[in-house]
């Protein structure tokens, strides 16, 4: 049955080596969810570790400051998620965890889902980039949200919360391939409507780095980390440090500017 080869692949070629799956804490949970939104699971795996370290706890980074939380973010791209994430160490130190986690900043419905079922075994459905390619490549069309949902609980029938979210993310991410998928290695491939790529299917490609604004202000956003005193807003790029104000990444008093 499909439910037992999912189930078999998983236990055999899941990533179970990944530091993050040994948590069952949210705040370990919600920070490796946070940083995997758009950066590589290799530069995550570098990072989750050493920023928990520091942070071990929501109360941590709460009691750290913002300046704290965004300088440990490191080099993982797309800082405003260290901001967010030190926002919601504020509430959730503050008031407890809410009851629903799209309550915290910058958190949808995906991350929310994921981490109930992997810290409370919750056996609900969780889309993200991975499981919907493979949802989508087994029906053979496009799906909506809910679509994907009905799909997802479907493939993964004899499995739950935690082991039903990871064996098809996990698919997704090794077997199920944006490109070039390794469909003679998937355990679904006899139920499935295209046995590779979906007919007009696009994979969506990030902006060019170099050159562009996003490196302007990770520039920016370098300098301040790296300074051990305000620095001279004279010496920065206009554009990019107001950029970084706005999203709470930076301050400026005065003609210098720093972290928060």
């Amino acid at each position: 049955m499909v439910r037992s080869l999912l189930a078999d692949w998983y236990s055999r070629h899941g990533r179970h080596d990944l530091p993050w799956r040994a948590a069952r804490d949210r705040w370990s949970v919600l920070v490796s969810e946070v940083m995997l939104q758009q950066t590589p699971v290799a530069r995550v795996e570098k990072g989750w570790a050493r920023f928990l370290a520091l942070f071990p706890a929501p109360t941590d980074a709460a009691e750290a400051g913002p300046g704290a939380v965004i300088s440990a973010w490191g080099n993982l791209g797309y800082p405003r998620r260290a901001r967010r994430l030190y926002d919601s160490a504020v509430i959730i130190t503050r008031d407890g965890w809410p009851q629903d986690l799209e309550d915290l900043p910058g958190i949808g419905r995906y991350t929310a889902c994921a981490i109930r079922a992997q810290v409370d075994g919750a056996n609900i459905p969780a889309i993200e980039v991975n499981i919907r390619r493979v949802c989508e490549r087994v029906e053979g069309r496009r799906l909506t949200t809910r679509g994907a949902e009905a799909t997802f609980a479907r493939l993964g029938r004899g499995l739950r919360g935690r082991d039903r979210l990871l064996a098809l993310m996990d698919l997704g991410a090794t077997v199920c391939t944006a490109s070039d998928p390794l469909c003679v290695e998937c355990p679904l491939r006899r139920r499935c409507a295209t046995k590779g790529v979906l007919v007009g299917e696009t994979r969506s490609r990030q902006a060019r780095y170099e050159g562009s604004f996003r490196q302007c202000r990770g520039d920016v956003l370098r300098t301040l980390r790296a300074a051990a005193e305000p620095v001279s807003i004279v010496d920065l790029d206009d554009k990019a440090l107001c950029s970084l104000v706005d999203d709470g990444l930076a301050v400026v008093k005065g003609s210098t500017a720093s972290l928060p």
